[in-house]
């Protein structure tokens, strides 16, 4: 059994934020502005954990153009260790293995602290893209290095509806010692639901405990920005996409959407007896979208307690 404070929260629901850091060309006086902005914001949430985002450029995946342009950031950990000192809770590090090499890694894992921080390593963005590191070689120097520390893996519901077998590889990541999952963005509920259930019945019929599953969800406010959740892959419903594209107020149009998503898929999950929390991302530049990611997780915290 696990004793991350933030996974034994899972049991009723547990509550994390993900942001993406400051751009890579920042100052560090910049930078650690944005860090006391973020700081500042989280003092409000009871936040079961904050989730620090690795990004890479993911053109190989998809041909069209960006809608938003892919900016190098600070390194999560760097901003983690250097800007965020005030942060006592947990941490969630996400590492795009690819672009970093054995040697990068294995010196991240033997300076993480796994009583304040886990990882989350994600793969290449397509099978086709040089990779410095593998997602399977990353997994095996984590076991090799520091096996003590948690580690996430990456839940993708457009996968499942594609190719049904999401649930497995989730499986296959568990075997390989990730004891809990953080989703893609999440508009489409029903297919996730069936993505959940299908772990868990599978869970249950190989003997395995079922590890939380963390559902993020992410405020919509703008036209531009329903552009980058489908180039990103994410999959919003039709009649969804024409409730945005048509309302007199996109964001408050997604903030109502997120919020009943996050009703539904509480009580499937309660209902099933799966453990399960949400991550409310807040990675847009806009003020608005930054407010109204905050006003989200401070409604999903106050259903969850």
């Amino acid at each position: 059994m696990t004793t991350n404070p933030m996974l034994v929260r899972a049991r009723t629901g547990s509550l994390l934020l993900g942001i993406t850091p400051p751009r890579g060309n920042a100052t560090r006086e910049r930078v650690a502005e944005i860090a006391r902005a973020t700081l500042a914001r989280l003092e409000s949430l009871d936040l079961d954990g904050l989730v620090l985002y690795d990004i890479d450029d993911e053109s190989d995946r998809n041909p069209d153009e960006r809608p938003f342009p892919y900016l190098p950031t600070v390194d999560p950990a760097v901003f983690h260790t250097e800007y965020l000192g005030r942060w006592q809770r947990p941490v969630v590090i996400y590492r795009c293995v690819g672009k970093y090499a054995e040697d990068e890694i294995s010196a991240w894992l033997r300076a993480a602290d796994p009583g304040a921080m886990s990882g989350v390593f994600v793969g290449a963005s397509s099978r086709d893209k040089p990779v410095r590191t593998s997602l399977a070689r990353a997994h095996t120097l984590r076991q090799e290095i520091r096996p003590d520390l948690p580690m996430g893996g990456v839940a993708i519901t457009e996968r499942y509806t594609s190719g049904g077998d999401e649930h497995l590889r989730m499986l296959a990541k568990q075997e390989r010692g990730c004891t809990f999952f953080i989703s893609q963005v999440v508009y489409d509920v029903g297919a996730t639901k069936s993505l959940v259930s299908d772990y868990f019945y599978t869970c249950r019929s190989r003997g395995f405990e079922p590890q939380p599953v963390i559902f993020t969800l992410s405020v919509c406010g703008s036209l531009k920005t329903l552009a980058f959740l489908r180039w990103l892959g994410v999959a919003v419903p039709r009649w969804l996409e024409n409730a945005l594209v048509h309302a007199p107020d996109p964001l408050t149009e997604s903030l109502g959407q997120c919020r009943a998503n996050a009703r539904e898929l509480a009580d499937f999950c309660r209902g099933i007896g799966i453990p399960f929390g949400f991550n409310v991302e807040s990675v847009s530049i806009r003020k608005e979208e930054i407010d109204a990611s905050v006003q989200l997780a401070a409604e999903i915290g106050r259903m969850l307690r």
